[in-house]
């Protein structure tokens, strides 16, 4: 028997929302702080009493803190959670990524993005302006949002013979430390706008890490082994993701690597472009995402993408799961120039 599905539960939008809202009142925490009492706790969040009470009275009916006595709330396990969910904040990156689905109809109409409709601005040109929101985007994309990276990517030629890295759009560089850590024979670079790698920690692999403050729309650093797009390309249409591969190709130098005996092996080995994210097997659903809202992202199959990689001069040489992800190996054309 087909369980039917619930389209009016679905259809939920009460509950996000004052989820978001408890949050951005950092409600767990006055209450933590001794303000259980409505009239108390409205005072201390700067809210109305009995909007703050119908709000909280409503999330008590679906487990999200505990009213002990009419008007006195306090915080159950749920409500703890909510405490440490920072990207629920209205007035940060939690806000934007809210607010953006506001935009979904013009998406779909057009295929393009309608953040600036909602924030008068394109996504991008948005952070800029609002760097507060920018930092939190940041810690989003690393360690607070995403977690630490602890594991490796497999080459298909292997890693004994890169020297060099560059971690093109690394945000704060956390995938770039875990991977030297893996590596010690292998020097990084990070490449990412200014204020994002002066947030980075490169940690107890400083002595071989370098950071970059640039558009990787621009030159990037020249002559390393491989440059890393992990979680790049889903942030761009067609036209951008030809253009960062175009970049990570003039860059790329397939005779830096170490230990090669000859011109042929330095060719096999050096020069590679891997990618994280954006591609995806030729089989595989391919989802609505926010992404592709904000900044108009896509993912691509692997046919498709070895087009825009081609354009770029880049020929698709490994496409596989791995813990990583779906990690894609590219190398220069050998006619690319």
């Amino acid at each position: 028997m087909v369980e039917e599905t619930d389209l009016y539960r679905m259809l939920d939008l009460q509950t996000p929302w004052c989820l978001h809202v408890a949050a951005t009142l950092r409600i767990p925490q006055h209450i933590d702080a001794g303000h259980g009492e409505i009239a108390d706790l409205a005072a201390s969040a700067g809210c109305d009493r009995d909007a703050l009470r119908a709000l909280l009275t409503y999330l008590v009916s679906k487990g999200v803190f505990h009213e002990p006595e009419p008007g006195r709330f306090a915080c159950n396990h749920a409500a703890k959670q909510l405490a440490q969910a920072r990207f629920l904040d209205l007035n940060g990156i939690g806000g934007r990524m809210a607010h953006v689905w506001g935009t979904l109809l013009g998406y779909v109409r057009t295929g393009k993005p309608a953040y600036q409709e909602m924030f008068g601005r394109p996504f991008w040109e948005d952070l800029a302006a609002h760097p507060e929101v920018a930092a939190d985007f940041d810690a989003l994309m690393g360690p607070a949002g995403h977690g630490i990276p602890d594991y490796d990517i497999e080459l298909s030629a292997g890693w004994e013979h890169i020297r060099s890295i560059v971690d093109v759009g690394g945000g704060t560089g956390s995938m770039l430390v875990n991977l030297l850590r893996r590596h010690p024979h292998i020097r990084g670079t990070l490449v990412d706008l200014p204020a994002t790698v002066a947030r980075a920690d490169f940690d107890d692999v400083a002595d071989r890490a370098t950071a970059m403050g640039q558009s990787f729309f621009d030159p990037l650093p020249s002559g390393a082994g491989l440059y890393l797009l992990r979680k790049v390309l889903n942030d761009w249409p067609d036209a951008e993701t030809v253009a960062i591969l175009r970049r990570c190709r003039e860059a790329a130098d397939p005779d830096a690597v170490a230990d090669a005996d000859t011109v042929a092996d330095a060719a096999a080995h050096g020069g590679s472009v891997v990618v994280i994210g954006g591609v995806a097997p030729d089989d595989a659903p391919r989802p609505l995402a926010i992404d592709m809202l904000v900044a108009g992202g896509k993912t691509s199959t692997v046919a498709e993408f070895s087009e825009l990689a081609a354009q770029a001069g880049l020929a698709v040489v490994a496409a596989r799961e791995q813990q990583a992800g779906f990690v894609v190996e590219c190398r220069q054309e050998r006619d690319a120039g």
